[in-house]
């Protein structure tokens, strides 16, 4: 386990997990599974760099990817200076309902510490849920984990079902629009500092006890990027 160093002794640092939760639909072919392959890995160096000044959190990366039904790209939880991102392809339906199965089923305690910090969920979709999504949502929500956690959605051009990823997020204002692959790049590099602002000293002090949402989300709330410098473009 990681530790950092302090007067008398050391401290162990808390663990930190961030999912990354995308649609493979069939309607992601193309420019946007690429853009989106391209915008993640290209952001793990940032994210290397901004856990190594963060030494009281430990972060942990997976990946989760929906079509037909919904699989771990990650099988277990790794941390960030050896997570490497394979490349998605897209193909099928858009079974939101059992991803939202799966990460439920790792937001349990255990696999989950009861020391960790609220996790980062950020939900990348493009389209409307074709399996029942609500039950798993709900029982996902109620979880300790799912309560606290950090959970950010970008919504990928026109089509997307913006009421359902709001549905998601408990905050309007954490739905992100990307109408284009400009927006959706910075999208992604912003939702990935959502784990730097987790880790902050001042976030861990301030627990939620009564499951309305991390502080964190207060933050970002208000630190929405800014896209006055994309230009319009080719508009999905």
């Amino acid at each position: 386990m990681a530790t950092m160093k302090r007067p008398g002794g050391e401290l162990a640092s808390r663990p930190l997990h961030f999912f990354w939760i995308v649609d493979c639909s069939g309607s992601m072919r193309g420019e946007k599974i690429g853009t989106v392959n391209h915008a993640i890995q290209s952001t793990i160096p940032e994210m290397v760099a901004a856990a190594e000044n963060n030494p009281n959190a430990q972060l942990m990366i997976r990946t989760l990817k929906f079509s037909t039904g919904a699989s771990w790209v990650t099988s277990s939880p790794v941390n960030v200076e050896d997570f490497a991102w394979d490349d998605l392809e897209a193909d099928g339906v858009t079974d939101l309902g059992k991803a939202f199965e799966l990460l439920a089923a790792q937001l349990t305690i255990p696999p989950m510490s009861d020391r960790a910090l609220p996790p980062v969920l950020v939900l990348l979709s493009d389209g409307q849920p074709t399996d029942d999504y609500k039950k798993a949502l709900a029982e996902l929500k109620k979880l300790p984990w799912g309560k606290k956690a950090v959970k950010i959605a970008i919504s990928i051009g026109q089509d997307a079902d913006d009421a359902v990823l709001e549905e998601f997020t408990g905050n309007k204002e954490l739905v992100l629009q990307a109408n284009n692959a400009a927006a959706l790049t910075k999208m992604i590099k912003w939702a990935s500092t959502a784990a730097s602002l987790v880790s902050a000293p001042a976030s861990v002090a301030a627990d939620t006890q009564d499951g309305a949402g991390s502080p964190v989300i207060v933050e970002m709330g208000g630190r929405l990027p800014d896209l006055d410098d994309i230009q319009d473009g080719d508009v999905w």
